[in-house]
């Protein structure tokens, strides 16, 4: 039986042990999943305080809870570990690992090279080796595959190499990791092969592509999608804005349209890991081919102006009461990037509250998902939401439209409200 065969064949008795590099928001859940679906897992991180904390059952993360760690230690099956040696007794790795931009915006690939520079290391024959982590296109076979490959094994035939993109959405109650299909692409069609065999008891549906470079491009295109999508509507609200007519009503009259269109909805700025940075990589990797990609540098100009569109109009309207920015009591409610969640990641709140004290305002904030931060010499807490609070502000500052935020009393009591996401309208004054 070749190589490829026996892994394959190990896999559908679960006799694999799976070792996960990185145990955020896209690691630990990938975790979760393998263990249920009966593999052993080893989870790598270089953080000792998350270690100690899930080999104790405490979570980190919303989308996993302590009582789910629990379990998954109580199986014997799950173990984290800060030892990067260890990661030889992995028969399958998965790199999760955080792709940020530099502030160049150029892609900052150095914890992808730690981590290869770790597997590198403990490298043996019969290992798989995927990576998770969103990048630009060429990334798996120009960085990872050498670098492996410099130990003397082959790959196709002594191990095997593959990308799989992440789709992860913290949050979301119906798509997690499990029922999210899941495209890979491999080095070799062996490669591809594997891989998908490693991740079949545990993912509902594989999506097999026949490139790593194609399934870089997934993940790209994906975000891009919505990046594009989203700038359209940003754009749309400021033309709605400067034509005195309601964007929502516009976007609600047009999503009525059975096909043909697709609805997406304006905001104070893009947030996340994902979609205010995929489309960066693939905008540096075509600047290398000498072709600039228009729609995406104009959609990332557009989405970043958000948040100074937003403190404009809160301006006009503080002067529309008389009232300057300057001095002014701004109560922002919610900090997260998006609704239902702990994650201030890229979120335009941040550059919301620190545009809002460049103008002089006396900023608080209100997020129930997140208790106290800090930003740009600034320490924040959040305070209670009481209708003393609420009629204390000269104006309240809707950012994120949490679902267990009392709206009903913000609408009731706020002298001003300014509405990034249309949430108070759906409360009666």
């Amino acid at each position: 039986m070749s190589l490829a065969n026996d892994l394959i064949a190990r896999a559908e008795r679960r006799d694999i042990t799976f070792g996960i590099v990185g145990l955020g928001y896209v690691g630990l859940p990938l975790c979760a999943e393998l263990v249920r679906a009966g593999f052993r897992v080893l989870g790598y991180d270089i953080s000792e305080r998350v270690c100690e904390g899930l080999n104790a059952g405490i979570s980190h993360i919303k989308d996993i809870s302590s009582a789910e760690v629990a379990e998954l230690r109580a199986t014997g099956r799950f173990e984290a570990t800060t030892d990067g040696g260890r990661l030889g007794e992995a028969d399958t790795i998965s790199i999760c690992v955080p792709t940020p931009l530099s502030k160049y915006k150029d892609p900052d690939v150095s914890f992808i090279v730690a981590a290869t520079e770790s597997i590198k290391a403990t490298l043996r024959r019969g290992q798989v080796i995927v990576l998770e982590s969103t990048t630009y296109p060429g990334t798996t076979r120009e960085i990872m595959l050498p670098a492996l490959e410099s130990t003397g094994l082959k790959v196709g035939e002594d191990f095997f190499l593959a990308f799989s993109p992440e789709r992860v959405d913290p949050g979301n109650p119906v798509y997690q990791t499990k029922n999210t299909p899941k495209v890979v692409g491999g080095i070799t069609p062996d490669c591809s092969r594997v891989a998908c065999a490693m991740y079949a008891p545990a993912i509902d549906t594989l999506v097999p592509v026949s490139t790593t470079e194609a399934a870089e491009l997934v993940k790209l295109l994906e975000n891009t999608f919505r990046s594009v999508n989203i700038g359209l509507v940003n754009e749309m609200a400021i033309v709605c804005d400067k034509l005195g007519v309601d964007v929502w009503e516009v976007i609600e009259a047009a999503a009525t349209k059975p096909f043909g269109f697709m609805k997406f909805t304006p905001g104070p700025g893009l947030g996340g890991h994902c979609i205010p940075i995929d489309p960066h990589y693939l905008a540096w990797k075509m600047r290398g081919l000498n072709y600039k990609t228009r729609f995406i540098d104009l959609a990332g100009e557009l989405n970043s102006e958000m948040p100074l569109f937003w403190v404009r109009k809160l301006m006009e309207e503080l002067n529309g009461h008389r009232k300057s920015i300057n001095g002014a009591k701004v109560l922002v409610i919610g900090v997260a990037y998006k609704k239902d969640i702990d994650d201030l990641r890229e979120s335009p709140a941040l550059d919301i509250l620190g545009l809002l004290h460049q103008h002089g305002a006396d900023v608080s904030y209100h997020d129930p998902y997140v208790a106290k931060f800090s930003e740009a010499g600034y320490d924040y807490a959040s305070v209670p939401l009481t209708a003393e609070t609420v009629q204390a502000a000269d104006a309240v500052f809707v950012v994120t439209d949490h679902t267990n935020i009392d709206w009903a009393l913000i609408r009731k009591h706020a002298a001003l409200a300014v509405d990034t996401r249309h949430v108070l309208a759906k409360f009666p004054a």
